[in-house]
């Protein structure tokens, strides 16, 4: 979350972010989750699982002073940049599409699917957003360490901790 006039930039394979701005309040933040939810069944408390992120996003901005009813919503990501693995980037796309539809929050923007990866840089004082298709090649790149992440996922679950490593 900030209220400063910052940059805020992730980069996405199959993973999505979500941007949540209340322009009012002067608050805003950004997510990055790499799957819907938490492939043992245990919730996962990590914000590397879609549920708990959304959560955490949504909370956060409401603690720092926004309302929901102000809210301007921005999703990106979900390429499917790892070829001969599932479409985990539209389950993550799905994900975020149900939450949101759930909660009656619409999105305003979105840049999702296809078979990109993407670099984001979020202004959230401003609310611009400046999406960069990356070529082929960083596609590999970024393919690489999402499969290096997910490989971790099992040996990473129960160590927890307040700082996740993208």
């Amino acid at each position: 979350m900030t209220k400063t006039d910052e940059i805020v930039t992730t980069v996405l394979g199959s993973c999505v972010a979500t941007c949540i701005r209340d322009p009012r309040a002067g608050v805003a933040g950004m997510n990055h989750f790499m799957l819907p939810e938490d492939p043992s069944g245990e919730g996962g408390s990590s914000a590397r699982y879609g549920v708990f992120a959304m959560e955490q996003l949504v909370n956060g901005v409401m603690r720092w002073g926004g309302r929901r009813e102000s809210f301007e919503i921005k999703i990106f990501g979900g390429g499917r940049v790892i070829p001969g693995m599932g479409d985990v980037g539209r389950a993550n796309i799905q994900f975020v599409r149900d939450f949101l539809e759930a909660e009656k929050m619409p999105v305003l923007v979105e840049d999702v699917g296809s078979t990109v990866a993407r670099r984001v840089r979020y202004h959230p004082a401003s609310g611009k957003v400046r999406v960069l298709h990356l070529p082929i090649a960083e596609n590999r790149r970024v393919a690489e360490r999402e499969a290096v992440l997910a490989s971790r996922l099992g040996s990473d679950a129960g160590r927890g901790g307040d700082i996740e490593l993208f």
